[in-house]
């Protein structure tokens, strides 16, 4: 069975994803609590003591806050960086293992995962690129304000990436934000707009890239119609592959990387 991703739910009340392997399954993050948790991975005929390992990108709550609970009630091994660990409380937990950005972590037997960094305000956030035993690579992204030559170094030749785009620029300015938080959101540190995440899709999806799915979308900033036309405007010349949305009440759909467009639209959950 290839590798598949599935995304249990986007959005700022809680994200995480679930990457399987025949019968072996690893998360990334988890800002759910433990009865969503069990709830959502219900869905896909699993349980939270399925699960081998959780990797952690950053400890901002919907990212990290249903970590120290699901890793303690069921003993599940906690992999992140120091700072991350330390913001979590979780330095003591005896299954917690620290990684460095660009370690080569191998936590299923068809795929390695590599951390790198990505710019989030007051966090020490990470992204994911994930290569199976067949070469193909997947990229999981989110929580970023502005891109990086590095971040576009791991991006390119992927076959499937999941990203943020968490606003539209004109519903944001807007809205009912104060202006603080309108500026933290636009920043380096903060969130991409549809228009930056066409931009940056555009400089490093090629003929391989088979599927895309935008993940994060703001629920008052923002609208899959909005989120998919913008990013299509900019890679509709060079995308030919599936591109879908993943919303806050998942999970939706499952892509098994490595198949073609037709077979992964047919796999919803």
């Amino acid at each position: 069975m290839p590798l598949s991703i599935t995304h249990l739910g986007t959005g700022s009340r809680g994200n995480s994803t679930l990457i399987s392997s025949d019968d072996e399954h690893v998360l990334i993050d988890n800002g759910f609590s433990g009865k969503q948790l069990e709830k959502r991975l219900g869905r896909m005929e699993l349980k939270p003591t399925d699960i081998s390992s959780i990797l952690v990108t950053h400890h901002h709550g919907d990212h990290g806050g249903g970590i120290q609970y699901a890793a303690k009630k069921w003993n599940i091994p906690v992999r992140s960086n120091y700072f991350t660990a330390e913001k979590l409380g979780m330095l003591n937990y005896e299954n917690l293992h620290i990684f460095e950005n660009l370690d080569r972590i191998e936590l299923i037997s068809k795929a390695t995962f590599l951390p790198f960094p990505v710019p989030h305000s007051g966090s020490e956030n990470v992204g994911f690129s994930i290569v199976d035993d067949n070469g193909e690579k997947t990229c999981v992204i989110t929580d970023l304000g502005s891109h990086t030559d590095e971040i576009i170094k791991h991006m390119k030749g992927c076959s499937h990436i999941s990203i943020e785009a968490n606003y539209d620029l004109r519903r944001l300015l807007s809205g009912p934000y104060p202006d603080r938080l309108k500026n933290r959101i636009m920043g380096r540190g903060g969130h991409l707009s549809n228009e930056q995440t066409g931009i940056l899709l555009s400089e490093v999806i090629d003929k391989n890239t088979k599927s895309i799915v935008l993940t994060h979308l703001s629920e008052k900033n923002n609208q899959p119609h909005l989120a998919e036309s913008t990013v299509l405007y900019h890679i509709d010349d060079i995308f030919t592959g599936d591109i879908a949305i993943s919303l806050q009440d998942g999970p939706e759909f499952s892509h098994f990387i490595g198949q073609s467009e037709k077979e992964n639209m047919s796999v919803k959950v």
